[in-house]
């Protein structure tokens, strides 16, 4: 199942063919459902959870072997590490520094990916979602960002962030499309038409 329906998808398309009428940026939207799986973190905390059995078993009245006390810590680390691949689990183990660096990555590579950045004048933008990490980001190449500051963008990111919280990815979308354009408009009008990237909101499920 899509993160968003066919009908909403083409709200946030048709938000951006009206911001792209009164401006020249070429605008391309990104959502996508978590920006890595994380498949190593389970295994990564059950190892070292399983290291520290035999500083454990030192505290208890536990006579153990060599080959027992290596048992335990095989249990342990095959144990913890089936239970930590449960979704819900695996997401608070993951530090929120590597969720935003995991995500700020793919954000980058669709930058490039959807080749913003060969767009005439350099007004190539992206408007970049990963819902599982609760990030979101605004990315500019050179012709726009050489004429609005990025803590333009970053209040509105921080609104759409507070949006995605709130499981409204769409309403989010598109408010920020249209605070985005508000500014455009000001600052990088339409000069003639164009329109060189397709207007559509790129999903990765």
């Amino acid at each position: 199942m899509s993160l968003l329906s066919d009908s909403e998808q083409k709200q946030v398309a048709d938000a951006i063919q009206r911001l792209e009428r009164d401006t020249d940026a070429e605008l391309v939207t990104v959502l996508a459902a978590r920006a890595d799986d994380y498949s190593y973190i389970p295994l990564l905390w059950a190892a070292l959870l399983a290291l520290l059995v035999p500083g454990i078993v030192n505290y208890q009245p536990l006579w153990l072997n060599a080959h027992e006390l290596l048992l335990v810590q095989w249990l342990t680390f095959i144990g913890l590490g089936l239970l930590f691949r449960l979704k819900p689990l695996t997401t608070r183990l993951v530090p929120r520094g590597v969720r935003h660096w995991r995500a700020a990555n793919l954000a980058r590579r669709q930058f490039l990916e959807q080749k913003l950045h060969h767009t005439e004048g350099g007004t190539g933008m992206l408007i970049f979602v990963s819902e599982q990490e609760r990030y979101v980001e605004i990315l500019v190449d050179h012709g726009i960002s050489s004429r609005i500051g990025d803590d333009t963008w970053a209040a509105i990111v921080g609104e759409f962030t507070r949006a995605v919280r709130r499981g409204e990815t769409l309403h989010g979308f598109l408010a920020c499309i249209e605070a985005c354009g508000e500014h455009l408009k000001r600052h990088v009008p339409a000069t003639h038409t164009r329109n060189e990237l397709p207007d559509r909101l790129v999903i990765f499920d």
